[in-house]
C-alpha cells in the first residue's frame, strides 16, 4: 500500500509540474493547425533537393501530430507531392517534438533540454532526408489527388467559430489522441522513481554508453509519444542514467515504433526504412555523446535535484487548478465511450460530401480500417476516401475503425489509397 502511495504521489507531482505548460502548449497546437493554412506545407516540400528537407524538417519541429499520427500524414504529403527526402525528414522531425512537448520539456527538464531537443530532431531529420534524396531513387511519379474538401474549404467560417474549432482540437481530439500515452508516462515515471530500487540500474549509473545501449534496446520498438516520454526520461535520469541517454530516449521513443517501422517498409521501401532508423538511431547517440562530455553537467543536473526535492515544496494553487482541468480532459477523452466505441467524428475533417449526384442513386458500403489510432489517421483516411474517383460523400468512425462510402467507384480505388498511406481496408461483412 505504501509503495502504491508513493507512486500516486510521483505522478501527482510530476503532473502538477507539466499541467499549466501542457494547457499551453495544446492551446497553441489547436491555434497552429486552425489557422496556419496544410499548402503552408504542401506547396514547399515537392522537389528532390536540399531546400525541401530542410522545410519539411522545420515544418515537422513544431507540429503536434504523435508517431502514430505522423505517418498517415507524411504518406498524404508524399502523395500530394513530397519528394521522398522531404517525407522521411518529415517522419523523423515530427513525431520527436512539437509545440506542445517543448513548453513541457522546459516543464520538468529545463531549458537545455527544451533547445536541444527540437535542434537535435530538427538536424537528424535534415540528415535522413538528405541521405535519401542521395541514395534513394525518387524519380517515380507521383501523381497529385484532386482537390477534395479539407479545412481550407472552411476559412469563410467567423472568427469565433474558428476559435471553437481550435479548442475542439486542442482540448478533446489532442487528448484522444495523446491523453492515453500521457497517462501511461506518468505512470511509469512513478513507477520507476518511486518503486524501483537504484541498485536495479547500478550498472548504467554515470556510464554513457551502457546507459545509451539499455535505452535504445527499448525505445526504438516501443511507442512513446512526445510528450509522455518526458516524464519517463526525467524518473531515469533521477535514478542514475546520463542525460544524454535521456535524450536518447527523448529522440528514439517517439521517433520509432513497430507500427511505424512496418509502414514504412512497406510503403515507402526496405532502403527507405534503413535510412529512417539510421538517421534516428546515429542522431541520438552524437546528441547524447555530445551532451555527456561536450556541454556542461550542471546544466541537466539541475531537473534531477527538483525531482528529488519538489515534494516537501509547497503546489501553488494555479498549478492545482490547472492539474484538476487536466484531469477533467483527461477523463472525458479516456472515457469509455470514447475508448470502446460508440463516438463518431462528423467534423468537417472527417466528413467529406459531395452533391454530383442524389444520394438515393448511390450504393453506400461499409469498410473496416485497420491501423487508425488516432484524428489525424481518420482525417487522412477521409481525404485519401474522398480523393477516388467517384465517391460523393465519406463517413470515418475512429473508435469504430468503420468507413462509410457513398458513391459509385472502384473498390480497388479505394483500397489502394487506403493502402497508401498505411493502412488496410477490409469490406464489412
Amino acid at each position: 500500500m505504501n509503495v502504491l502511495l508513493n507512486i500516486l504521489k510521483e505522478v501527482w507531482v510530476l503532473t502538477n509540474e507539466m499541467s499549466p505548460y501542457l494547457l499551453l502548449g495544446f492551446l497553441l497546437a489547436g491555434l497552429m493547425h486552425e489557422f496556419l493554412p496544410s499548402t503552408l506545407y504542401t506547396n514547399h516540400l515537392g522537389r528532390n533537393n536540399f531546400r525541401s528537407v530542410f522545410l519539411s524538417a522545420l515544418f515537422g519541429v513544431p507540429l503536434p501530430l504523435c508517431s502514430c499520427g505522423v505517418i498517415p500524414t507524411a504518406m498524404g504529403i508524399r502523395r500530394e507531392g513530397a519528394s521522398k527526402g522531404a517525407t522521411v525528414s518529415f517522419l523523423i522531425a515530427t513525431p520527436q517534438t512539437g509545440v506542445d512537448s517543448i513548453i513541457a520539456t522546459y516543464s520538468l527538464m529545463g531549458l537545455p533540454f527544451a533547445v536541444i531537443r527540437p535542434l537535435a530532431a530538427f538536424l537528424t531529420a535534415v540528415l535522413g532526408g538528405t541521405l535519401c534524396n542521395v541514395f534513394e531513387d525518387n524519380n517515380e511519379i507521383i501523381i497529385s489527388r484532386k482537390d477534395i474538401v479539407s479545412q481550407e474549404t472552411n476559412r469563410h467560417e467567423s472568427f469565433l467559430h474558428r476559435i471553437g474549432d481550435c479548442l475542439q482540437y486542442a482540448f478533446v481530439e489532442m487528448m484522444e489522441d495523446i491523453g492515453k500515452w500521457l497517462v501511461i508516462g506518468l505512470v511509469i515515471a512513478g513507477i520507476i522513481t518511486a518503486a524501483i530500487p537504484d541498485s536495479w540500474f547500478t550498472a548504467f549509473q554515470g556510464n554513457t554508453l551502457y546507459s545509451i545501449l539499455f535505452v535504445l534496446l527499448f525505445s526504438i520498438p516501443m511507442y512513446l509519444c512526445a510528450t509522455g516520454s518526458i516524464p519517463i526520461a526525467l524518473a531515469l535520469m533521477v535514478k542514475g542514467l546520463t542525460p544524454g541517454a535521456a535524450l536518447v530516449l527523448l529522440m528514439a521513443g517517439p521517433a520509432s515504433n513497430v507500427a511505424s517501422i512496418l509502414i514504412i517498409n512497406k510503403v515507402l521501401g526496405r532502403k527507405t526504412l534503413s535510412i529512417y532508423l539510421f538517421s534516428i538511431i546515429t542522431g541520438a547517440i552524437a546528441f547524447a555523446l555530445g551532451i555527456d562530455y561536450l556541454m556542461p553537467h550542471e546544466w541537466f543536473t539541475a531537473p534531477i535535484a527538483y525531482m528529488q526535492d519538489c515534494c516537501a515544496e509547497h503546489t501553488g494553487w494555479f498549478n492545482i487548478l490547472c492539474t484538476i482541468l487536466m484531469i477533467i480532459l483527461l477523463l472525458h477523452a479516456l472515457s469509455p465511450k470514447k475508448i470502446f466505441g460508440g463516438h463518431h467524428c462528423h467534423c468537417h475533417e472527417c466528413t467529406t460530401e459531395y452533391s454530383t449526384t442524389p444520394s438515393s442513386q448511390l450504393e453506400v458500403i461499409n469498410y473496416k480500417i485497420e491501423g487508425m489510432t488516432c484524428n489525424h489517421c481518420a482525417s487522412y483516411t477521409q481525404k485519401a476516401i474522398a480523393s477516388v474517383e467517384g465517391v460523393t460523400k465519406v463517413i470515418v468512425s475512429l473508435q469504430d475503425g468503420m468507413a462509410s462510402v457513398e458513391g459509385d467507384f472502384k473498390e480497388e480505388d479505394i483500397r489502394k489509397a487506403v493502402e497508401d498511406i498505411g493502412f488496410k481496408l477490409e469490406k464489412d461483412a
